[in-house]
């Protein structure tokens, strides 16, 4: 004679919400001091900023090269000047913000909303990056490099 066993779920964990706030509030102090740095030196002026290894090594621009100056001419308002630095950075950081616009109406809402970045969009942007990569080293496509 077999009985069943009734299952007993375990509890789930809640994340402790002031440990999330503190992450959120030291991550938006990051973003905003490194913002801050990149808005009042120019990277073309300044040498303290992180030099490209593949660029050094190869002669060749890899899909982040000239990402910083991008970001900077965005600061300051400057967009087509950002897309001549890197389209791919502009682009993808328009992306970012419209996922990210998303993804917090869906929260807002209390509707599912899944994971910020699917694991499904990995391969595309890993050859959307690839692509642009190889194009931009291209003399016909040289109005993609920095």
């Amino acid at each position: 004679m077999s009985h069943a066993k009734s299952q007993v779920i375990p509890p789930k964990i809640s994340t402790f919400s002031g440990l999330k706030f503190f992450a959120a509030t030291v991550l938006g102090a990051a973003i905003l001091g490194a913002g801050a740095v990149l808005y009042f030196f120019n990277p073309s002026t300044h040498g303290f900023y992180p030099v490209c290894e593949f660029h050094q090594l190869t002669g060749l621009n890899c899909p982040g090269c000239g990402g910083t100056r991008a970001v900077y001419q965005l600061l300051h308002g400057h967009v087509l000047r950002a897309l001549e630095d890197n389209a791919l950075v502009v682009l993808s950081l328009a992306g970012l913000a419209g996922r990210g616009a998303w993804f917090e109406t869906k929260k807002f809402m209390r509707r599912p909303a899944g994971p910020f970045l699917p694991p499904e969009f990995f391969w595309p942007l890993l050859v959307v990056a690839v692509v642009f990569t190889v194009l931009r080293n291209l003399p016909a496509f040289s109005f993609l490099s920095p």
